[in-house]
């Protein structure tokens, strides 16, 4: 019960910290309050991974590698769709798709989602868990064939987000 509570106030606080973006003595304890109050009403329905497991060195070596590679895919796909807006004649190809997941916890398909949702071509509009089925709003559609659209979009991510999910403990 303590550890599930420190868990949850960990995060609640490093949430606080990123809205905020703000360090000083009354942001800080202001956000240390909120985060416990959180955490208190939280606690009842908590299925969280504690913030510091991302210190074990295989999974900092892989949330690294995810990424640089999700950062390489964003620079990309900004560069081509500048080009796309700088140059009228070039086509648009948008379209809806339906692609696969591997993911089997809330916690990876959010990370799946909103990763590949950085990345402007391609924006996450609905998630079926029961299916485990993404559907994706997609600037240029290259293929209707599911796994194959699945290996352009969420599969290179899935790829370092599916070995960090941790199962999720039986109520």
């Amino acid at each position: 019960m303590i550890r599930r509570f420190v868990v949850l106030a960990a995060w609640a606080f490093l949430t606080w910290v990123l809205l905020t973006w703000t360090l000083t003595t009354e942001q800080v304890a202001f956000g240390a309050g909120i985060a416990v109050v959180v955490a208190v009403g939280l606690l009842p329905a908590d299925r969280g991974v504690a913030p510091w497991r991302i210190l074990e060195p295989a999974r900092l070596w892989r949330v690294l590698r995810l990424c640089v590679k999700a950062a390489r895919r964003m620079v990309v796909a900004n560069l081509v769709l500048a080009r796309r807006i700088w140059t009228p004649s070039l086509p648009i190809r948008p379209g809806m798709v339906i692609v696969p997941t591997e993911t089997t916890t809330a916690a990876g398909m959010t990370a799946v989602g909103v990763i590949t949702s950085l990345i402007v071509d391609n924006q996450l509009v609905d998630v079926d868990p029961e299916r485990h089925e993404l559907l994706y709003h997609w600037i240029w559609v290259t293929t209707t064939d599911p796994q194959e659209a699945r290996q352009l979009i969420n599969g290179p991510i899935e790829q370092d987000v599916v070995p960090l999910e941790t199962p999720e403990p039986a109520r």
